[in-house]
């Protein structure tokens, strides 16, 4: 395309790209008080992996950002944070199973 990326960037793309960091801090914030809540633990990891394919598809699908520090440092943290999660994921569903058998 014969477009540049400044025309393909405007105010309200900006202001909601930073409206979903928030609302992703937000969750993993929220997930790192209650880390044993399973729900927010999955919602808390899909946000992960969608800013790991949102950076992904930028850089390879529409070729609107190159690998820079900066976009390599979202992409690095989205997947190692993607790995440490399902790491963890193992010891909340250890903890449940656990937990119901001190119940029963």
């Amino acid at each position: 395309p014969s477009h540049t990326l400044f025309s393909t960037v405007n105010g309200l793309q900006a202001r909601t790209f930073g409206i979903w960091t928030l609302l992703s801090s937000v969750i993993r914030c929220l997930c790192a008080i209650d880390i044993r809540n399973t729900t927010l633990y999955y919602i808390t990891l899909f946000t992960f992996v969608m800013a790991l394919v949102h950076f992904l598809s930028e850089v390879f699908i529409y070729h609107t950002a190159a690998l820079t520090i900066g976009v390599m440092a979202p992409l690095m943290v989205a997947s190692f944070s993607i790995l440490g999660m399902l790491i963890g994921l193992q010891y909340l569903e250890v903890e449940a199973l656990s937990e119901n058998k001190k119940k029963n």
